[in-house]
């Protein structure tokens, strides 16, 4: 029987037998290969920091965030069964699904997007982090030129980092508590990495001539990096938040140079792309632009950690406890 890794309550994981519902005629039944672990809405889960009485916006989604929870969505397996109603995807072939840590599983087969031929199924777990990345990066709009400061590089904000100059900025300062991160950084396309301890604001105006980062995206999950955008943020600059901080209090200082600076401030979230855009940009477009994006952008290096799906707990705890040594986690299913 089906396995699959459920939250039963704050920092508690447990391994459940999952029955499989019948195979439809427009459905496909996938076998898991690898997984991907968020440290950042699954890792807010995962302590219990989501709001209770918030609904989850995946319909794969199984329980609350009140707990018992079953939740994720970087699943990455081969398709073993489709109904008599699918042309494609195709038995065997490699899929990507936005699904919870589960073994098997059956999904309308629309839900499942092919992979490219060859793709290390690892790769393919970067496919839910991208669709953020890719959206963060539609809403910031970076012109050409632009300074962008990046606070977090976990795997989105070094995600974002690698796509900011493809979008046309000129100079990206980010920041990260961790060192390795910080590394990683650099070789993301980054030109200046620091750490929150460091004069951030004064780096950025001297990049600058003064004049601050043109866009600051807050990446790091953490309240103090937002406030951080805000202070390093050029007069009528942009800010976006793309962190969710659940139930955790956010308390900013904004009587300040904020008022005066004139500041854009905007959530970027992956379940919705701008309406702004709408009339060129679907999920269906943006999808085809992250299936292309696993081939061209050095992501192989991110992943730093690999555990059973058995051993889920341990790969919750290091995530949770120990951080600075992580970046991307995988679950193998095989």
């Amino acid at each position: 029987m089906p396995e699959a890794v459920w939250f039963s309550a704050p920092r508690r994981v447990e391994i459940r037998d999952e029955a499989l519902p019948p195979l439809g005629p427009a459905d496909a039944h996938v076998r898991a290969v690898v997984s991907g672990v968020s440290a950042g809405s699954e890792l807010l889960v995962y302590r219990g920091e989501a709001p209770a009485d918030l609904k989850p916006d995946l319909p794969t989604i199984a329980g609350a965030f009140g707990f018992p929870v079953k939740f994720g969505y970087a699943s990455v397996g081969r398709v073993v069964r489709t109904g008599d109603q699918v042309e494609e995807p195709r038995i065997d072939d490699l899929v990507f699904v936005h699904y919870p840590h589960q073994s098997e599983y059956v999904v309308p087969a629309s839900a499942a997007v092919l992979l490219p031929s060859g793709l290390s199924p690892e790769i393919g777990v970067f496919s839910a982090n991208l669709e953020t990345a890719v959206t963060v990066v539609l809403d910031a709009r970076p012109r050409l030129s632009e300074v962008v400061l990046v606070t977090g590089q976990g795997v989105v904000g070094l995600l974002v980092t690698m796509l900011l100059k493809r979008a046309g900025a000129g100079s990206v300062v980010t920041v990260d508590s961790h060192a390795r991160r910080r590394e990683a950084s650099i070789g993301a396309g980054a030109d200046l990495a620091v750490a929150p301890d460091d004069d951030v604001r004064g780096a950025v105006e001297e990049l600058t001539g003064g004049r601050g980062a043109d866009v600051a995206i807050e990446a790091s999950g953490s309240p103090a990096g937002l406030q951080t955008c805000i202070d390093a943020a050029a007069y009528a600059g942009t800010v976006v938040a793309a962190s969710w901080y659940g139930i955790r209090p956010v308390a900013l200082t904004l009587g300040g140079a904020f008022h005066r600076k004139r500041l854009r401030v905007l959530s970027s979230q992956v379940s919705t792309l701008d309406p702004a855009i709408g009339a060129r940009w679907d999920r269906a477009r943006r999808t085809r632009l992250v299936t292309d994006l696993l081939c061209e952008l050095p992501l192989s290096g991110l992943v730093t950690h690999r555990f059973p799906l058995r051993d889920a707990a341990a790969a919750y705890e290091l995530l949770d406890q120990r951080p600075e040594e992580c970046m991307q986690v995988v679950l193998e299913h095989d």
